[in-house]
């Protein structure tokens, strides 16, 4: 019998274990779909770079010089960081902007959780729909407009000052922007009076998607509206408070538009944050180094109180 008679009579041969030829392998097969998502996304990428990146990265180089903006540049090391947290004033600044965040961030979190605890159980209202609406229209309202509005209202023949006069309290009336004691207060109103609605919708719309068994089982066990927030609502809605958290306290740090259009960093120094520093001190003394420095400091406050706001959101089970 011949050897090709004998290979016929023993069988398949062993399984091939290699790759086949001409086939991609699996590795290969990811590699390249990498490369096009890569693709996909070079073109945001390059508009990132070319309007963000790079005034950036120039922002961090001025930071490191003397410089009016129009004459030659003196390198000056690390003196505008130096001078950062040296300066009583922009120190202050930044406890402007920490007061702020009480204000932008915990007070409308707080009335947020109540609003949604009060609201999001009771099916029974009707014109739920408007009522979100009139709530989060501060937030479509351009912040300059609001903050001329408040304006008006803060003077001293304002809707604030009329109603405490109707209500016999016009001993305590005031201009509110125009005051030392008040001004940054009435500030950080306008901030908690933007951002109550943002947080509602955010909070309500995780709400919505809390089973509905959950509740109707602490029902069961005779649980109150209050237990059922606190042990089922509440925890449900980390990822939303840790989102409403991070925009808040965002738009408290760099708060400039109004302050810049109600009181320009007055009375004093008063109401001074610091992203109104960094342009006052680029754009009115002629300091750009420093005021490069300045915004490069707020933003890595921002990103820190970002990335340890993030440690609140739960993490993904994998």
């Amino acid at each position: 019998m011949s050897a090709f008679g004998a290979d016929r009579e023993s069988g398949p041969g062993p399984a091939l274990t290699g790759p086949l030829v001409g086939v991609p392998s699996g590795r290969s097969t990811r590699a390249r779909r990498s490369k096009v998502a890569y693709l996909y996304i070079a073109p945001a990428f390059v508009i990132f770079v070319a309007l963000l990146g790079i005034p950036i990265a120039q922002t961090v180089q001025y930071s490191f010089y003397d410089w009016n903006g129009l004459g030659a540049a003196t390198a000056t090391g690390f003196s505008n960081y130096v001078t950062v947290f040296g300066d009583p004033e922009l120190r202050d600044s930044f406890l402007h902007a920490g007061i702020l965040m009480l204000f932008f961030a915990g007070i409308p979190v707080v009335i947020g959780l109540f609003l949604t605890a009060l609201i999001s159980r009771s099916n029974e209202m009707r014109s739920m729909s408007l009522y979100r609406t009139v709530l989060f229209l501060p937030q479509v309202i351009a912040s300059v407009v609001v903050a001329t509005i408040w304006v008006s209202m803060y003077s001293q023949d304002g809707l604030i000052n009329e109603v405490l006069r109707a209500i016999g309290l016009g001993s305590i009336t005031r201009v509110w922007l125009g005051d030392y004691s008040t001004a940054l207060v009435a500030i950080g109103f306008v901030g908690t009076w933007l951002n109550i609605g943002l947080c509602l919708v955010l909070f309500l719309s995780g709400v919505g998607n809390i089973p509905p068994s959950l509740f109707e089982a602490a029902r069961l066990d005779g649980a109150n509206r209050a237990q059922e927030f606190f042990a089922i609502t509440l925890p449900a809605l980390r990822g939303q408070i840790a989102v409403a958290l991070t925009l808040t306290v965002v738009s408290a740090l760099k708060t400039f538009d109004l302050v810049y259009i109600t009181t320009r960093g007055g009375p004093g120094n008063s109401t001074k944050v610091p992203a109104f520093e960094a342009y006052n001190r680029a754009f009115n003394t002629g300091q750009v180094g420093l005021a490069s420095a300045l915004a490069v400091v707020l933003t890595i406050v921002i990103v820190l109180v970002t990335l340890l706001i993030g440690r609140i959101e739960p993490k993904e089970v994998g």
